[in-house]
């Protein structure tokens, strides 16, 4: 496991031990693919607008996740840079020094239990047209440094109804005292549980829109 907020494998505190609980029954329901079991069109997805470059000392891995929902109503979620606790379990609070242009920079405040409290991060890229969002972590009190992440959202047809694929990739240095494959777990358990909410919070949003009225 990866302690963020110092100390090496072995000497994690209580904070972070609660939060890797919480982490790993997010996993645990989780039903998405993993990158091996993923389709040719996946493939090519992640091909063209998946591209990191990992130096050396740096690990990268591609999840994706399947959602009973239309891309409006997914891409409506994840496009709100300024609001991303609309379906991060672990952020408290979001404030934006710009408003929604490239380069704007959010202060998050992580709930407690994870093994941080803040993360500054900048929004490198928002494609209304291709549904991409990327961004870098450029500040805070974790050992996530140089930490770069893409996500993409992709319309599909799941039982017979309108659905989306989500796949987010990132890359972020290894820390000091963590190997790669320890690095890649800490962030894949991250992003597994961001991903599972999101598409709970989109579902629900779905099954709404299908039950309102139609007001004539």
């Amino acid at each position: 496991m990866v302690e963020m907020n110092g100390g090496g494998v072995g000497g994690r505190g209580r904070a972070a031990d609660r939060a890797m609980v919480g982490i790993d029954t997010c996993w645990r329901l989780m039903d998405e693919m993993n990158s091996s079991g993923s389709r040719a069109v996946d493939t090519d997805y992640v091909r063209r607008l998946h591209r990191h470059q990992p130096r050396e000392n740096q690990c990268t891995s591609t999840l994706f996740k399947h959602v009973k929902a239309p891309v409006h109503l997914v891409w409506s979620l994840v496009r709100s840079f300024d609001q991303p606790q609309k379906y991060k379990p672990f952020v408290s609070r979001c404030v934006v020094r710009r408003d929604g242009e490239i380069g704007t920079v959010r202060e998050v405040n992580v709930k407690s239990g994870l093994p941080a409290t803040t993360s500054t991060e900048r929004l490198e890229l928002l494609d209304d047209n291709e549904h991409i969002l990327s961004i870098k972590i450029v500040g805070g009190d974790h050992r996530l440094k140089n930490y770069s992440s893409i996500i993409t959202v992709h319309p599909e047809s799941i039982e017979g109804r309108p659905g989306t694929l989500v796949i987010e990739s990132f890359v972020v240095d290894v820390p000091d005292g963590n190997t790669k494959d320890e690095t890649c777990f800490f962030v894949e358990a991250l992003i597994r549980c961001n991903l599972k909410s999101l598409a709970d919070v989109s579902e629900r949003l779905a099954v709404q829109d299908r039950t309102e009225p139609i007001h004539l």
